[in-house]
C-alpha cells in the first residue's frame, strides 16, 4: 500500500499509556512522502469526533462527518498498525494542518 502525506488512514494505537489517545481511530499521516516510501514507520496525527476547541485541533471533514486532527498527538507508528486507507485531506484542510504545525513545532 502507497501512503501519502496528508492521506487519512485506519490505525490501530493500542496500546497506549496515559493520556494517549486510544483505539482503533483514523489519523492523518504527516511524514513526507520520501520517508513513507522508504521507512517502515510514518508519523500520524490522530483523528477525534469530540474535541475542545483546542489552538492544536484542526476542524475538518471525513466520511460525511466533522472531526479534528488532534496534532498535539503526533507520534510515529510501525506501518503494521495501519488498518485500511482512506482518502486525502482537501487543499484548505492541509493547509490549515500545515499552519497549525507550524505555530505549534516552529518559532
Amino acid at each position: 500500500m502507497e501512503l501519502r502525506q496528508y492521506q487519512i488512514v485506519l490505525v490501530n494505537l493500542d496500546p497506549t499509556i496515559g493520556s494517549e489517545i486510544k483505539k482503533t481511530r483514523p489519523c492523518v499521516i504527516i511524514s513526507p512522502h520520501e520517508m513513507n516510501k522508504y521507512l517502515n514507520t510514518v508519523i500520524i496525527a490522530p483523528m477525534t469526533t469530540q474535541s475542545k476547541h483546542y489552538p492544536t485541533r484542526v476542524k475538518i471533514n471525513h466520511d460525511n462527518k466533522a472531526g479534528y486532527v488532534v496534532l498535539d498527538q503526533i507520534r510515529t507508528i510501525d506501518k503494521q498498525r495501519i488498518i485500511k486507507a482512506f482518502d486525502n485531506l482537501s487543499g484548505s484542510e492541509i493547509e490549515k494542518v500545515k499552519k497549525t504545525i507550524k505555530e505549534l513545532l516552529v518559532d
